[in-house]
């Protein structure tokens, strides 16, 4: 570590090289995937095409990423560059270079555009969208053809085809994970399919406005309080969870992201996918997930810091990642040509539809990590036996807006 970081302070030697120290997440499931050898052939491809820049990479597990990001950055020895989950803090400390600083015209117009905007703090770019996904409602082929149910548009027909489903021993009818692991995802994606979201049309806090008090109320008394969502409380479900036990053939529909469809195969489950359902129809907006890139001030290296992103950013190497991880490209010149791709297109086509009209977290806002941590926490309390949706969603809308003006 010594070596690498002198190496990013002042280069190597007397060769007069700049070496860049990168810090991303590992998107592999083991040791064969691991995101390490993607990057290993990236950075050895990049040096070959511009000597006097190595790159130094370390690739850390989810769990670990953020925080040793952070410790690094609060002992002075940030990264130059950090592929992880959250961007807004050190913006907010003014330690992070802007897009505009680093990336070609063309390279920074090819984000996706909702993608990009969710980078932005104060209109300024500092995140670079660096993978996507966005969230379908899968269901079990087998067991939607048995029961005679056809994929559901809106509210009604879920809950309907969830009866019919209850009705024929399907042991979980619809999956709702509102347990700690994920549940600020569920609970975006059905905000989104009742109009509403967390933030309202001017970016504050809308937490407990009546679109998403309406929306929980619903859930509360016409999926859980009927007896649809399976013997485990929603608030004790959590995502890897309701995903196995989907894969089992346990479970007649949830919401799911591309991951599911790897886990599926494998278990040899037969499933289609739709758009969420919204109250009265498809659902106007999907939730969109988005990690990010991000390049550190601290060691001066902008212009070497920039050739290495547009080199990143091309259309070849998004177009690798994405299909390594059957994740989406965040660029539209990747979206395009996977889409015109048939083999890309029947495996990630839906996903992609979704993407460009979809949301995203209020990933802009510093206070968003402390505000996910309330939805975990307490949303799962909405949809017990004597839950209060209203006093609940007002509780973590009071305890948003007292985060938000903390900072």
């Amino acid at each position: 570590m010594t070596a690498l970081l002198a190496g990013c302070s002042g280069g190597s030697g007397d060769s007069g090289d700049v070496t860049l120290e990168l810090v991303a997440a590992d998107y592999g499931d083991s040791s064969a995937n691991s995101s390490k050898k993607y990057w290993d052939a990236l950075s050895k491809k990049f040096e070959a095409e511009h000597p006097g820049i190595k790159i130094d990479v370390t690739v850390l597990p989810w769990t670990d990423v953020d925080r040793e990001v952070k410790e690094m950055v609060e002992d002075g020895k940030a990264p130059d560059l950090a592929q992880i989950g959250a961007y807004a803090d050190y913006a907010a400390q003014d330690k992070l270079y802007s897009a505009d600083d680093l990336l070609s015209i063309p390279t920074q117009a090819d984000f996706l555009a909702p993608l990009s905007k969710a980078g932005e703090v104060n209109r300024v770019q500092y995140g670079m969208p660096f993978a996507a996904s966005t969230r379908l409602l899968f269901f079990n082929e087998k067991l939607f053809k048995s029961a005679g149910i056809e994929p559901p548009e809106s509210w009604s027909e879920l809950q309907a085809a969830a009866q019919k489903l209850k009705a024929r021993g399907v042991k979980i009818p619809y999956a709702l994970p509102l347990g700690p692991e994920e549940a600020q995802a569920e609970t975006m994606q059905w905000l989104l399919s009742g109009g509403g979201g967390y933030t309202d049309n001017v970016g504050s806090y809308d937490i407990d406005a009546k679109t998403n008090v309406t929306t929980f109320k619903w859930l509360k008394d016409e999926l859980v309080g009927k007896g649809l969502t399976g013997p485990t409380q929603p608030g004790k479900l959590n995502r890897a969870e309701a995903f196995a036990a989907f894969t089992r053939g346990d479970v007649g529909m949830l919401n799911g992201h591309p991951t599911l469809m790897q886990m599926a195969a494998k278990k040899g489950l037969k499933y289609g996918m739709v758009p969420m359902p919204g109250i009265n129809g498809k659902a106007q907006s999907t939730m969109g997930v988005a990690d990010w890139m991000m390049a550190f001030k601290q060691n001066g290296h902008r212009k070497e810091v920039g050739e290495f992103l547009n080199f990143v950013y091309s259309t070849e190497n998004v177009l690798d990642f994405s299909r390594e991880y059957d994740l989406l490209p965040v660029t539209t010149s990747a979206s395009q040509a996977m889409s015109e791709d048939k083999e890309d297109s029947e495996k990630l086509g839906q996903f992609l539809e979704e993407l460009p009209a979809s949301q995203l977290y209020p990933v802009d806002k510093t206070s968003w990590a402390q505000v996910s941590v309330q939805v975990k926490k307490y949303i799962g309390k909405t949809v017990d036996e004597n839950g209060n949706p209203e006093a609940i969603l007002g509780q973590i809308e009071a305890k948003a807006r007292a985060e938000e003006n903390a900072r």
